[in-house]
């Protein structure tokens, strides 16, 4: 099959249109329709319906373009790999992790990457949906449990725990509550049982529900679950590593908490042999040797 004409149909199947895919390919309009036409004519096949309005791929065009988009991302790894200096480290690293975790406890750590490998570009994607590392939506991935994709690489970095936390503000105007059944007199600040999260966290809240809690606030993260907290609007349930950058936070019923949360770092078995990778790798790692350290000495003192 040629691939020069693959090269042109996954560029007009990404645009749908002639137009846009001759201009990423700066080629006329008319050249890019020929290519088409004969893949199509070698194919014995329509891969694509055409319309005013512009392009659809049929079902066959469907089944191309799906390979087409997995030829793309395996050349965009070998690519990669290839710009991998033997001694530096440049260039972009797609990472992907939890909005709360990737926005207060490893986002405020990256000043430290950056002095070292001023030259890197990190690309971070905070979100709860689990990216396809070996399909290439992303290099990296942080999460919360310990991912169940094929031709992955994983390391166990830390476990956190999902615990009740106020701020003194909101303490010294309510007294804390020392029994279970004191939650319900208390606003519950969480994310929502049914959004997206560890399961942990969303068991936890769940069993506080239970006692008959008058007011709450939900939100799809915890980021905004913090933000909430320090701003006194009630008792929010939070991951345990927010206490050393947040050590205001005063912990609520001590004796409630949700089981361990394993923390994981994976990325493909075809990008062990990047430097780029090695680099964060290394710099998470020592990141959480230093966090606990810091979490051990903040606990004597």
């Amino acid at each position: 099959m040629d691939w020069d004409k693959l090269r042109i149909f996954h560029a007009v199947a990404d645009a749908g249109s002639l137009t846009h895919a001759g201009d990423t390919l700066h080629l006329s309009q008319s050249a890019v329709s020929r290519q088409i036409r004969a893949l199509e004519d070698s194919l014995n096949t329509t891969l694509f319906h055409r319309h005013a309005r512009g392009l659809i791929l049929t079902e066959q065009g469907e089944l191309l373009f799906d390979a087409t988009s997995s030829m793309a991302k395996r050349l965009e790894t070998a690519a990669a790999r290839i710009r991998d200096s033997e001694e530096e480290v440049f260039g972009e690293l797609r990472v992907t992790t939890t909005t709360g975790f990737g926005s207060l406890w490893l986002a405020p750590r990256l000043t430290r990457l950056y002095e070292k490998y001023p030259d890197l570009k990190i690309d971070l994607m905070l979100e709860e949906r689990v990216l396809d590392l070996p399909m290439r939506e992303a290099d990296v991935a942080i999460r919360m449990k310990e991912p169940s994709q094929a031709d992955l690489i994983r390391k166990r970095l830390m476990h956190i725990r999902m615990r009740l936390y106020a701020s003194p503000s909101y303490l010294a105007k309510r007294s804390a509550p020392e029994r279970i059944e004191d939650i319900a007199s208390h606003r519950l600040i969480c994310q929502n049982p049914q959004s997206a999260q560890v399961g942990a966290g969303a068991n936890l809240v769940q069993f506080l529900m239970t006692h008959d809690i008058q007011s709450t606030l939900t939100v799809n993260n915890y980021f905004g679950v913090l933000q909430a907290v320090l701003h006194d609007l009630g008792v929010g349930v939070l991951p345990d590593y927010l206490t050393h950058d947040f050590p205001e936070l005063v912990r609520i019923l001590p004796d409630i908490e949700s089981v361990e949360v394993p923390v994981f770092l994976a990325y493909p078995e075809e990008l062990r042999q990047s430097k780029r990778v090695s680099a964060f790798r290394d710099f998470v790692q020592d990141e959480i040797v230093s966090y606990r350290k810091q979490m051990k000495d903040q606990e004597v003192s």
